[in-house]
């Protein structure tokens, strides 16, 4: 039911395309997977998601699991019949957000108790029960249980929530139990790159068909973040499939498919949709700007999308404007549609065996735009300050 094959190697950096085959379909790589939190990509029909081009979307446990629960998904169908999704789906264990959005009351080598967000109920969690409700939701490709601590944080810290990743590991590889679902590891340990090896080469003996590298995007900053990506990247096992959880801009993802990564999620397209931030081919744009409110042209005139093909920026920053619903919608279909292209673009320019030279003209694709902006209010949320935001 399960395969990882990759077609193509870059000679000019160590980007590879892969095809990765699962029981809903194909998934081909470098991919970038849209968020849908709480079982739906925040204002995105699943045929419009398609539309875009997304061939995998990401669940989240930790919301699934409080509400609606995992026996009322079971009720209705199971994680796809519930999205309305028929192609592959993967759910992350809920473990980041037990530690960046809860009360955390209570951790230790078991289990973690925390309190709700929704109500403040005590709510446990351990490497069983995510499984457990990860095996139950169904969905295609799930994640270990792990410790993500946030940065900067002291050797000592960090290496007990290494050492608790890797015993909760073992636990959920001894709780799966489906064997149409793939059991991904997460990779722990800062920007150490001591733990970081410690933990990978750890991980590998347990012999996961599939490795993330977590624990980054949370304050350390692009060039700490790509640092230690291509660390844990050359690391990991050449024949699985590599995902880098979290992450990012165009300029982390051009630099992070350089590394050899395969996999991506991010709440991006969606979040800075809401907030009417366009990604295009030529650079990143804030809709509320005055100087769009006559603007006849489409957020990106290189783009083929719907909302491209139909709405001016004029058009556009009045919905926003006006809370009108369809402005933030039509702009995360945008932002959706752009992350998609860009990933065809990649896995092109892999194929062709150029990619070294493609990932340049992205570098300083986000530097650029944050220097021309004179206002702290004109710069869009990055991955660091948006973490935390559902999706």
């Amino acid at each position: 039911m399960f395969s990882f094959n990759i077609a193509n190697k870059d000679s000019s950096s160590l980007a590879r395309r892969a095809t990765l085959e699962t029981p809903h379909g194909k998934l081909e790589t470098p991919a970038f997977m849209p968020v849908g939190t709480r079982g739906s990509v925040k204002g995105i029909l699943p045929n419009q998601l398609a539309d875009t081009g997304a061939q995998m979307i990401l669940a989240n446990t930790y919301h699934l699991y409080l509400r609606p629960g995992v026996e009322t998904v079971e009720t209705l169908g199971g994680l796809h019949r519930f999205m309305g999704w028929d192609g592959p789906i993967l759910t992350d264990s809920g473990g980041y957000q037990v530690f960046s959005l809860s009360g955390l009351n209570h951790i230790s080598d078991d289990e973690v108790e925390f309190a709700s967000h929704i109500d403040g109920a005590k709510i446990r969690l351990s490497p069983q029960i995510a499984i457990d409700v990860q095996n139950r939701l169904g969905a295609d490709i799930i994640m270990a249980f792990d410790e993500c601590v946030e940065l900067p944080c002291s050797k000592e810290r960090m290496r007990l929530a290494v050492d608790r990743t890797l015993r909760w590991a073992e636990q959920s590889l001894e709780a799966h139990q489906r064997s149409d679902q793939w059991l991904f590891g997460i990779t722990q340990g800062g920007t150490d790159p001591e733990l970081r090896q410690y933990c990978t080469e750890e991980l590998i003996k347990l012999d996961f068909p599939g490795y993330a590298i977590g624990g980054l995007s949370v304050g350390e900053g692009h060039e700490l973040m790509i640092e230690t990506t291509r660390f844990n990247a050359a690391i990991l096992p050449e024949d699985k499939p590599r995902y880098l959880m979290g992450v990012g801009t165009p300029r982390d993802l051009a630099a992070a498919i350089e590394a050899g990564i395969d996999m991506f999620d991010c709440v991006m397209p969606t979040r800075n949709g809401r907030n009417g931030f366009a990604f295009t081919s030529e650079g990143t744009l804030r809709l509320r700007n005055s100087k769009y409110t006559t603007d006849r042209s489409p957020i990106d005139p290189n783009c083929s999308c719907y909302t491209c093909r139909n709405f001016s920026k004029g058009t556009l920053r009045h919905f926003i404007l006006v809370n009108e619903m369809a402005g933030p919608i039509l702009v995360s279909l945008h932002n959706l549609h752009f992350y998609q292209w860009f990933m065809q673009q990649a896995r092109q320019a892999i194929e062709e065996n150029r990619y070294g030279s493609w990932a340049k003209q992205w570098q300083n694709h986000d530097m650029e735009r944050i220097q021309s902006q004179k206002d702290k209010d004109m710069e869009s949320p990055t991955c660091e300050t948006i973490h935390n935001d559902l999706n």
